[in-house]
């Protein structure tokens, strides 16, 4: 089998802009494993997809993604298109036997989710959904320091993300305030925080959540078009283990770009990451002498922490672009195993807790996780 692994990329936005890039990256970073070479773009738009095709030296570009599934020399189909397009594209991609790389949410809804799961698992084929945050190094620690007991049992975990994405009431009508094709403010940015939250603390057994929709209809050319999801949502979140989580997500906080923060609170300490400061962490040790009292800041930069290898050196700073190629880096080193995590059953479990606190904001009760199904019944 050829080291090269062909890649066709669907959607030529900025999240394929970046997964390109980072294909390309990943072996000067961290040299090992398969090496992904995309070799084909889809997109919509004709003339936008073959500029993006150009810029991002592709040589091949097509109007239909069912091209990329079609084509027997492509390897892996990578899902960068908007989010109630992701299932469609996963289940005619595993069809074929191809491994399918997905962005988050892996679908819009859990039915929809269960159903790219089911079709991955049947098919066989490696599968990955693209939360790629785990992958920066300050929040790979943190999660390595709670695994390890750092701060002792986990109490309390809070996580919010703040933009201004909508905050503009001028802005457009498009795809984002369609709720089928664009997903809410929960799915969007709240399946980030709760695949973090799990992979931190475990599962989410209930959860009571509240949302708003500020700006109520957007332009539409020349009339209005009522918008179908939320600016704004938050929510309290009961885990397996008995912790306690807060979340809140928001697109219409002004000056506030993309900024989101994790904090764990344990019976032996605290950890703290503000996405403002990437390459930091802050630690509170409670077992600390009390003259030392307070937080410890923790540069996330040295080779012996994790997702550091390859990157710069210490002082030099690892950014966003970093949790792409590091995620990347692992698809491919995990290639021969055949599996690649997380995969779409963690994908497919955070769609069902996001869809929990949806239905909780509509309903206005607590809702258990184990309430949204997405399997026929038997």
């Amino acid at each position: 089998m050829s080291d090269v692994v062909r890649v066709g990329i669907a959607g030529y936005g900025s999240m394929g802009r970046l997964h390109c890039y980072s294909y390309r990256a990943a072996p000067m970073i961290r040299p090992g494993g398969v090496r992904f070479e995309p070799v084909i773009i889809s997109g919509r738009d004709r003339r936008a997809v073959a500029e993006a095709a150009h810029r991002y030296g592709i040589e091949e570009w097509t109007e239909r993604w069912e091209t990329l599934v079609e084509r027997p020399d492509i390897d892996v189909v990578d899902i960068c298109t908007p989010p109630g397009t992701h299932a469609a594209i996963a289940i005619a991609a595993a069809s074929t036997g191809k491994s399918v790389m997905c962005e988050k949410p892996l679908a819009v809804t859990y039915p929809d989710a269960w159903a790219a799961l089911d079709a991955v698992a049947r098919s066989g084929v490696r599968h990955a959904v693209g939360f790629n945050y785990r992958h920066l190094p300050a929040v790979s620690l943190l999660a390595e320091m709670v695994a390890a007991g750092d701060i002792g049992e986990v109490r309390l975990w809070r996580g919010t993300w703040l933009s201004d994405e909508f905050a503009d009431p001028t802005i457009p009508f498009d795809w984002r305030f369609e709720a089928s094709l664009g997903g809410s403010t929960i799915a969007d940015l709240g399946s980030h925080l709760m695949d973090l939250a799990e992979w931190m603390v475990g599962p989410v057994a209930d959860v009571v959540a509240t949302s708003a929709t500020f700006v109520t209809e957007r332009p539409d050319g020349e009339a209005t078009r009522a918008v179908e999801v939320d600016d704004a949502s938050a929510a309290l979140v009961r885990f397996s283990s008995g912790a306690q989580g807060v979340l809140q997500v928001a697109r219409a906080a002004p000056r506030r770009p993309c900024d989101f923060t994790i904090e764990v609170n344990g019976t032996a300490g605290t950890l703290v990451f503000s996405y403002d400061r990437l390459n930091e962490l802050w630690f509170g040790d409670g077992n600390d002498d009390r003259r030392l009292y307070g937080m410890r800041r923790i540069r996330v930069e040295d080779p012996s922490q994790p997702e550091t290898a390859g990157w710069w050196p210490i002082g030099q700073g690892i950014g966003y672009d970093a949790s792409f190629v590091n995620q990347v880096a692992a698809l491919a080193e995990e290639w021969d195993s055949g599996r690649w995590s997380p995969g779409f059953d963690v994908g497919a479990r955070i769609v069902r807790v996001c869809s929990a606190m949806e239905r909780s904001a509509a309903e206005g009760r607590w809702v258990s996780v184990d309430e949204v199904l997405g399997e026929p019944a038997t």
